[in-house]
């Protein structure tokens, strides 16, 4: 391949205060992917003359370890053997956005299966009959499961203009569940009648799918919708008139964190940032009541089995008992020293067990007002379920832990000692902690913990622009290289700074990729067209049987790589070859789509064929996930070696396919860089360069020096050279300003590959540059100015 420098004429030449817990409140974060798809929308609405923004591709990267959770447990359901095939299991919901079922064994938890659809935290779930699982996500949406398979997604219910927070389920009414959010909506849903086929339409409101993509079967339509308002009275929106839509309880102004609802699912409490309790009434849909007392957020929500009794838990550290019936708050409990972020009751609602963000596990007899401090944990408690005499713990960790709890005769542990009565007033806890008399937890050590692996805290991208250095919560290092998908170096627990210094490398690329780690590993997204702007050589790369010159795109081989398993699962399901060099897809939307696009580039630099290079081959037995949105649906989340290529290329961006498929990169900007060439001060030698040079980024300066000596034989006789090799004097040689050689060849019998021993040197700011910096790097670390880049070159003294 010919890599020219292009003459340029000189003349055209012309950037909730209470509830932070670890790295910032566990569901007010930033929304770095909800609003990453949900910005690039489909349509747009308003008639905005915006740019839309294209769809992004992001990839997740999985550790080695990929049956443990990577981040912080949101959320747990059980489901018991009276109610499954025989075994008990445990259902977790993690910030890595995922939920995994685990059988429960009596010194063991084994993972059966990963339930992965979700593009964002998964924030709570629960069990409706004997095998639905209903979950919802910051991802702002609802997803139902069948809980006993190995994965498999049956819906995806959008409803919710924001994360969805908070779930609860009727016990004895397997069909009502109920979901709240920070939009301060509280849709109540009847499971049956939203799995229930029907015709399909063209709202997206419901998607029947079993990945969460919108399928080509059947989707559910909306129906009337009856709307509660603040005011109480119900009225009818009737816009869409087939179909199913959920009951939207209205009278929230602010963000809803939790539910609670009564065995028949009657009765309906919630509660958020508004500080009070809301009562409502499921089977009309009127809010009844609220329950006024907690000062701050209330975070935890309880109710008794007919509904009569509350249990609310709140971020001002109290716990309180309210009587609905008498509409007043029966009884308070100081207990913990911070906010009360998880509640769970015996069966009869005899006592409680709480948690929260002072690491502790309480249980408390409501009736005598007597506590004990169960155990004492490293993190923040978010969730709780009873199981037995046992209680399982979820943490902002991403392991889980069983504790001893007596939950069929709690009096138990009061029996053991270290009780003490639990005081009416927040502040009074708080005095007893500060005075040191902090109860002795009764546990030291869980009987059972399901090891979780530690969250990426902390990144660097390195300055190759393929490797990134992270840290975890346990201290540990490790090098990614993110074209790969796996961990190349493990440094174990050293300096992240220190090592970081010490990768440090004198090399500029461009960035190519953006990086998270907001689901606990790395999140690698890719946005057109910025994603195509890096480029390196095949030799840089050490790809075996590719002619070293040539230029490879790391975005294009990188997308290869990740689509590959796609890619023949394709060309399998199509019966045909996959599409020739410039061949454009069957579908009308990519070809239409790309033709709108000005400049729309073929990437001559290399075949456009299947072949994954080494550099670009990821792992199969650690396989990252892929998150995307495509022309219709929502954003979708799945394993490569999971595409199975049932999915048509409605369900990726057009840019994507016109990449893999097309061999097609839209325009790109900066790939090129602008320098002059210049003798050195009181230096013989001259050639001739009129204005400014043009060549590509990456570049190497002893193409550079190639050039420079090329331009001396082709521009003076060769019997010109004097003995000391310097130009002899008198002849100025050929006057054309078309200067263009080929990258690395020479008109006078060089060969490409030889490495001609360089008699010229170039500078730059007076530094001699090394013959293998790029021209990038030259201008990032020794330029360091915006003006265009000024290289000087002269003879090696004694060549």
């Amino acid at each position: 391949m010919s890599l020219n420098f292009v003459w340029i004429p000189r003349l055209a030449w012309n950037c909730c205060k209470n509830d932070v817990a670890c790295s910032g409140n566990p569901l007010r974060s930033t929304k770095s992917f909800s609003a990453m798809h949900r910005v690039g929308s489909a349509s747009n609405g308003n008639n905005s003359t915006r740019p839309r923004k294209e769809k992004r591709l992001t990839y997740v990267l999985n550790d080695s370890d990929d049956i443990k959770h990577c981040a912080g447990i949101n959320c747990l359901a059980l489901l018991t053997s009276a109610a499954s095939d025989g075994s008990d299991y445990l259902f977790t919901g993690s910030r890595d956005g995922r939920l995994k079922r685990w059988a429960l064994g009596v010194d063991r938890a084994t993972c059966l299966a990963t339930f992965e659809s979700h593009v964002d935290w998964v924030n709570d779930a629960v069990l409706v009959g004997d095998s639905t699982l209903v979950s919802c996500s910051s991802d702002t949406t609802l997803k139902t499961w069948n809980a006993l398979s190995f994965g498999t997604c049956t819906r995806t219910l959008r409803q919710h203009s924001d994360y969805v927070t908070c779930l609860t389920a009727a016990e004895k009414n397997n069909n009502i569940v109920a979901s709240g959010g920070l939009g301060g909506e509280v849709f109540i849903w009847d499971i049956e009648a939203a799995l229930a086929p029907v015709s399909k339409c063209n709202d997206d409101t419901v998607d029947e799918s079993s990945n969460g993509i919108n399928g080509s079967g059947n989707l559910l339509p909306l129906t009337s919708l009856r709307t509660i308002n603040s005011s109480d009275n119900m009225s009818m929106h009737t816009t869409q008139t087939q179909g199913y839509i959920p009951i939207a309880a209205k009278g929230h102004k602010d963000s809803v964190y939790a539910l609670a609802m009564n065995e028949s699912g009657t009765i309906l409490v919630s509660g958020g940032t508004e500080k009070v309790v809301r009562v409502w009434d499921t089977r009309s849909g009127s809010k009844t009541l609220k329950l006024r007392g907690h000062t701050d957020n209330i975070r935890a929500l309880l109710l008794d089995s007919s509904g009569r009794y509350c249990l609310s838990g709140s971020s001002d550290s109290m716990i309180r008992l309210w009587d609905i019936g008498q509409q007043r708050c029966v009884h308070s409990y100081a207990v913990h020293t911070d906010s009360v972020w998880a509640l769970a009751s015996t069966p009869a609602f005899s006592h409680v067990y709480s948690g929260g963000r002072d690491f502790s596990l309480y249980l408390t007899d409501l009736q005598t007002r007597e506590s004990s401090l169960l155990c004492t944990g490293e993190h923040p408690i978010l969730q709780l379920a009873l199981h037995d005499d046992s209680i399982w713990v979820a943490t902002t960790d991403s392991s889980v832990h069983r504790w001893p709890a007596e939950g069929c005769n709690p009096q138990k542990i009061f029996l053991r000692g270290n009780s003490f009565l639990a005081g009416n007033l927040s502040f009074s806890r708080a005095r007893v902690s500060l005075e040191g008399s902090t109860p002795v937890p009764v546990y030291k050590e869980p009987t059972l913990t399901i090891l979780g692996t530690p969250a990426i805290v902390q990144h660097e991208v390195l300055n190759n622009k393929r490797h990134v250095l992270t840290k975890d919560v346990s201290g540990s290092v490790k090098l990614w290289e993110i074209t790969k998908g796996v961990v190349i170096e493990d440094y174990g627990k050293v300096s992240f700074e220190e090592k970081k210094e010490e990768l440090f490398e004198m090399v500029s690329i461009s960035a190519w990729f953006t990086v998270d780690t907001r689901l606990g590993s790395l999140s690698v997204h890719l946005d057109t067209p910025q994603c195509f702007s890096a480029e390196m050589y095949s030799a840089d790369l050490n790809i075996v049987g590719k002619p070293e010159d040539d230029k490879v795109n790391l975005a294009r081989e990188t997308l290869k790589g990740l689509l590959a398993h796609w890619l023949r699962k394709r060309k399998q399901r199509m019966g045909s070859p996959a599409p020739a060099n410039g061949e454009l897809l069957s579908g009308k939307d990519i070809s239409s789509r790309s033709s709108t696009h000005s400049r729309i580039e073929a990437d001559g630099s290399s075949e456009n064929d299947a072949m994954v290079y080494p550099p670009f081959e990821f792992s199969v037995t650690s396989p990252p996930s892929i998150i995307t949105e495509g022309s219709h649906g929502g954003p979708w989340r799945k394993k490569i070696t999971d595409l199975d290529g049932t999915k048509d290329e409605k369900d990726f961006p057009w840019w994507c396919l016109d990449c893999v498929l097309n061999n097609r990169l839209p325009p790109r900007e900066n790939t090129k860089c602008s320098f002059y060439l210049q003798p050195c001060e009181g230096s013989s030698v001259q050639i001739l360069t009129q204005g400014k040079l043009s060549a590509p980024r990456i570049l190497r300066i002893h193409k550079v020096v190639n050039y420079v000596i090329e331009k001396m034989l082709l521009d003076k006789p060769l019997d010109s050279l004097s003995a000391e090799g310097s130009i002899a004097p008198g002849l100025t040689g050929s006057q054309s300003q078309h200067q263009a050689v080929g990258d690395g060849s020479f008109r006078s019998g060089f060969q490409p590959s030889q490495k001609l021993k360089p008699s010229i040197e170039i500078l730059c700011n007076n530094q001699v540059l090394s013959p293998e910096m790029s021209l990038a790097t030259v201008r990032a670390y020794i330029w360091k100015k915006s003006d265009d880049l000024v290289l000087n070159y002269r003879l090696v003294q004694g060549s």
